[in-house]
C-alpha cells in the first residue's frame, strides 16, 4: 500500500522550522507576540504552531514571521511556503476527530511522522498488532462501561485498522519494536477463537523485517524486576524532527511529549524491558504454545 500525504506530518516541520529560527534569531514567545509583526498573534497560539498543532492559516502570516527571524533568501521562503500548503489539506483521520478522545490527534499526527516506534502495553495487545475481531472485542466489552455507541465503535475500529496499514505499506513502512507482556496475551478478549486468531496475526507481522516483537514472561530466569506499569510509545521521527513520547492516562486521554528529559526517561523504561524480554526469534514459537493451549 502506498504511502499516503500527511498533512500533520508537514505541520510539525513548520512549526519545527520557525521554532529553530526563532531561536536562531534570538527572541522568545513573548517578544514575538510583542512585536505585532503577525496581526492577532497571541502566545498560546503560537506555542501552538511551533508544536505542530496549528496552522499558520495564511502565506502573509508566515512571511511575516520569517521577515521578523531575517529570514530573506527566496529559495528559503519558498520551501517554507510549499510546507505551510502541503499541510493545510486534511489528514484521513480528520473525519473521525469527533470518536477520539482528547489528544488523540496530535497523536496520529506525530505517529504518521514517525519512521520507528517503540511500544509497550501492560494490559493489551498493542494496537498497531491488533485484529479487527480483537479491537471491536475491546471495544463492545467496554460499552456499557464507557456509554459508547455503535457508531462509535465502528469508527474508532476503522481509525485502529487504519493505523495498522503503516506496518505493511510499500513505500517506507514503519519500523516497529513491541515488547507485548505475558498476562496481556494471556488476556482472554472474547472467545478462543478471537485470541487464536489474534496470536495468528501476531506471528503473521513477526516475519515483517521492520517489525520486532518480543514478550517479557512472568517468570524467572529472564524477568529482572522492572516493569512498567502503563502503556507507551517512543516514537522517532522522520529527518531533524525531535523523537517523541506518548502515553495514555485514566481518563483515556492521550499525551505526547518532546522534552529531551521525558524521550530519556521512557527510552529507559524500553531499554530495560527489552532486556528482560525473550529474544525476538521465541515469539512465533510462544504465541504457538498459547494457541495450543486454547485448543485443548
Amino acid at each position: 500500500m502506498a504511502q499516503k500525504p500527511r498533512p500533520t506530518v508537514r505541520r510539525i516541520e513548520l512549526g519545527y522550522e520557525l521554532r529553530a529560527l526563532r531561536e536562531r534569531a534570538g527572541m522568545t514567545l513573548e517578544e514575538v507576540v510583542e512585536s505585532k509583526a503577525v496581526s492577532g498573534l497571541y502566545f498560546a497560539k503560537l506555542q501552538r504552531v511551533e508544536t505542530g498543532l496549528q496552522d499558520l492559516v495564511t502565506a502573509g502570516a508566515l512571511r511575516a514571521l520569517l521577515g521578523l527571524y531575517g529570514v530573506t533568501d527566496d529559495h528559503d521562503v519558498d520551501q517554507l511556503l510549499e510546507i505551510q500548503r502541503q499541510s493545510a489539506s486534511q489528514d484521513w483521520w480528520t473525519p473521525y476527530r469527533s470518536a477520539m478522545p482528547s489528544g488523540m490527534p496530535r497523536f496520529m499526527g506525530v505517529e504518521s511522522a514517525a519512521r520507528e516506534t517503540w511500544a509497550f502495553h501492560p494490559a493489551l495487545v498493542l494496537g498497531l498488532l491488533q485484529t479487527e475481531k480483537y479491537t471491536r472485542t475491546l471495544y463492545e466489552l467496554s460499552q456499557p462501561i464507557e456509554e459508547t455507541t455503535t457508531e462509535f465503535i465502528q469508527r474508532n475500529v476503522e481509525v485502529r485498522m487504519r493505523r495498522k496499514e503503516a506496518l505493511v505499506r510499500s513505500e517506507d513502512p514503519l519500523i516497529l519494536r513491541a515488547v507485548l507482556w505475558e498476562p496481556a496475551l494471556r488476556y482472554l478478549i472474547g472467545s478462543p477463537e478471537v485470541m487464536c486468531e489474534q496470536y495468528e496475526e501476531i506471528i503473521k507481522l513477526t516475519a515483517l523485517p521492520t517489525v520486532t516483537i518480543q514478550v517479557l514472561p512472568i517468570l524467572p530466569p529472564k524477568i529482572r524486576g522492572y516493569l512498567p506499569v502503563h502503556d507507551f510509545s517512543v516514537l522517532h521521527l522522520n529527518g531533524a524532527l525531535p523523537t517523541s513520547v506518548q502515553v495514555d492516562n485514566a481518563w483515556s486521554a492521550t499525551s505526547v511529549s518532546d522534552k529531551p528529559r521525558e524521550v530519556g526517561r521512557f527510552t529507559r523504561k524500553f531499554n530495560a524491558i527489552t532486556a528482560s524480554a525473550l529474544a525476538p526469534e521465541d515469539t512465533p514459537s510462544f504465541l504457538e504454545s498459547l494457541i495450543r493451549e486454547l485448543k485443548q
